[in-house]
């Protein structure tokens, strides 16, 4: 059964104007990395040892950023600009990549750092999948 995000993409007057299974996967994967990356710094500012997790939550934040925004570019089909949507998808990977690294750090400790880092490497592997495909 096709997803939401399949169904869009494919009912766009333009096409994908990719490979639709890497682009969809890349596009649910980024959604759920940002959401991901927000709950994990939410929960890392409910932790006692807080001052402890500042990079941890500073990473979580910008990584949200990052993959929210390629989302929402890569959603948009119209006029693409395949330029941005490449450096947009290397600018995810950079920042799943120390994300990840980073909440891999905490994962002995905080379940939902161990939940975010293998988020995030979902993530990065979609961007770099969806990548090889926009030679």
């Amino acid at each position: 059964m096709a997803t939401q995000t399949e169904l869009f993409l494919r009912s766009h007057p333009q096409g994908a104007g990719a490979d639709i299974d890497a682009l969809k996967t890349c596009v649910e994967r980024l959604a759920a990395c940002a959401q991901a990356c927000t709950a994990c710094a939410d929960a890392c500012l409910g932790e006692a040892d807080v001052k402890d997790m500042a990079a941890c939550v500073r990473l979580d934040i910008d990584c949200a950023d990052v993959c929210s925004t390629t989302e929402r570019v890569l959603t948009r089909r119209t006029a693409r600009n395949p330029e941005l949507e490449r450096s947009l998808l290397e600018t995810c990977v950079l920042f799943c990549r120390a994300c990840a690294k980073e909440c891999e750090a905490h994962a002995g400790s905080h379940e939902h750092c161990r939940l975010c880092a293998d988020t995030c490497r979902m993530c990065e592997d979609a961007c770099r999948q969806l990548l090889a495909t926009m030679s």
